[in-house]
């Protein structure tokens, strides 16, 4: 092998190796917050607030014409 082929080698496999570690440092992964360590808490929602989401967003807002628009036609 020549010598300027082995520079070569060694340059691409630093440069390969460097965007390795930056993205290694970019991509890891943080860990997960454990239970009781003091880590905010995440709220839940009531129940109340989930009837309203399913009610809302499921059976649709009594208050909004949605008939008035552009409506699909079937394809047969």
């Amino acid at each position: 092998m020549s010598p300027r082929l082995i520079i070569i080698l060694v340059l691409a496999g630093l440069a390969a190796l460097g965007a390795g570690i930056v993205t290694w440092n970019m991509v890891q992964l943080r860990p997960a917050p454990v239970s009781g360590s003091g880590a905010a808490a995440t709220r839940t929602t009531s129940d109340v607030e989930r009837r309203e989401h399913r009610e809302k967003f499921f059976s649709g807002d009594p208050d909004r014409n949605v008939r008035g628009g552009q409506e699909m036609k079937p394809r047969w």
